[in-house]
């Protein structure tokens, strides 16, 4: 009978060696034999058993499910009832990369570009995934032009509030406190009011008042923030 040493069947299978190395290591696929001197050997039957492994991993189960639906047969099927579910999942995925990355494209020069990149690692380290989905979604449902308009509210707000800081207008005024209400509501627009992401961009902003003061139009340090944080307190 043909038998095959791992260096052969690596070529044969398209797998690296060090795949065929791993796959012995965690006894998934033994090689039935060994020379004298020690090297492995497979057989017609290790090959298949290969195949099997490749076939499934294909199909996207990890090493451990396809260990279990080799182990048992009747494991196949709610291993593969899933397999759809994980396929969708990741081509929405892929299609929210594909619509960021055009939208990323849209417009931007390449010093706008590594910004915007920036201002996205900023986000992704404080909001979790399905927090920027749901930004991501309630940004996309008011279209872009809702969204520009809203900015363009947000800078106009800014302009009146840091106006009554050079002012001296003490936080408790009602006209600030009056502004501090309106920058609620506009960011209750963005964050679908969920406390949890209002905390996590406090956070962000506290941690990285720098990076996101050079989009938002505003100097860092300025006490803009907290001056609104004082309005907000005099209600």
């Amino acid at each position: 009978m043909t038998r095959w040493s791992i260096g052969d069947l690596a070529k044969a299978s398209g797998l690296t060696v060090r795949t065929l190395h791993h796959h012995d290591e965690i006894g998934l696929v033994v090689a039935s034999e060994r020379t004298p001197s020690g090297h492995r050997r497979y057989t017609p039957d290790d090959v298949r058993l290969l195949y099997q492994v490749r076939s499934l991993r294909q199909l996207g189960l990890s090493l451990e499910e396809v260990r279990s639906a080799l182990s048992r047969s009747d494991s196949l099927r709610p291993l593969f009832e899933a397999q759809p579910a994980s396929l969708t999942a990741q081509a929405q995925q892929v299609e929210a990369l594909r619509s960021r990355l055009t939208a990323l494209l849209d417009g931007h020069t390449t010093e706008s570009l590594l910004s915007t990149l920036e201002m996205m690692s900023v986000h992704e380290s404080y909001f979790t995934v399905a927090q920027l989905g749901d930004l991501r979604a309630r940004a996309a449902a008011m279209g872009p032009e809702a969204v520009e308009a809203l900015k363009a509210s947000w800078l106009e707000l800014v302009r009146q509030l840091r106006q009554h800081m050079a002012d001296d207008t003490p936080p408790s005024d009602p006209r600030v406190v009056e502004l501090a209400r309106r920058w609620d509501e506009l960011g209750a627009k963005f964050t679908g009011g969920d406390p949890a992401v209002q905390a996590a961009a406090r956070r962000s902003w506290e941690e990285n008042k720098a990076t996101i003061s050079s989009q938002v139009g505003w100097p860092a340090d300025d006490g803009l923030v907290e001056y609104v944080t004082r309005a907000r307190a005099a209600r």
